[in-house]
This record gives structure tokens, C-alpha cells and sequence, in this order.
């Protein structure tokens, strides 16, 4: 949907990932999408270096999420979230259920 825009889909997915779930991993966004890693790490590092994101070391995983000293954060969080809107709804509520932490043993879904 933003493609046109942001140049590539990769590049709208990882946004729209971290805009719905505000931090993830390269291997998170690729797997939710079911697309190739190395592309999504490239958009992670062209958007790190514009400033845009920033990323942590949780461990040795990368995390990356929205700087917020970037000076248009809350006019692309804007477009980000009523492009959201437009997504399907499965997609929609898969991408806002945001579960890290790993179930009981034995727990009933």
C-alpha cells in the first residue's frame, strides 16, 4: 500500500511491524511477513542510519524501534497507523497481538 512512497515493500513492512508492535528483530519481521531475511535487515540498516530507527542489543538480539528524536515521528506514525487501518483485519489483529512471553506448560489456548 506504501510501496510507491517509502521505494519498497520491505521497507513498509518492517515500518508497519514496528509501528503496530513499537520494538522487533530482523528475524521477527521477516517471519511474520514469510520473507527473506537479508532484505529486511538492509531496510533495518538504511533506516537506522537515516535516523529514522534505532536499535539496542537485548542479549545478542538486535532490537529496533522508532527513534524519537526523529523530527517527523509523529507524522509518520500517523500514515503508518491509518495504513494499518487498511489492512486486512486477520493481518490486522495478528500484528497487534504482541505475546513475548512463553506460555505454561500444559495451557489451553
Amino acid at each position: 500500500m506504501l510501496e510507491p512512497v517509502l521505494g519498497s515493500m520491505n521497507c513498509e513492512r518492517v515500518l508497519i511491524f514496528l509501528a503496530a508492535r513499537e520494538e522487533g528483530y530482523a528475524r521477527e519481521i521477516a517471519g511474520f511477513f514469510t520473507s527473506s531475511l537479508g532484505p529486511i535487515q538492509k531496510q533495518l540498516e538504511k533506516l537506522e542510519a537515516g535516523g529514522v530507527l534505532y536499535s539496542r542489543l537485548a542479549g545478542k538480539t538486535r532490537l529496533y524501534g522508532f527513534n524519537p528524536r526523529y523530527p517527523f515521528l509523529q507524522e509518520l506514525k500517523a500514515l503508518l497507523g491509518k495504513a494499518l487501518s487498511f489492512y486486512p483485519e486477520e493481518i490486522r489483529n495478528e500484528l497487534l497481538m504482541d505475546r513475548r512471553r512463553p506460555r505454561r506448560a500444559g495451557k489451553t489456548l
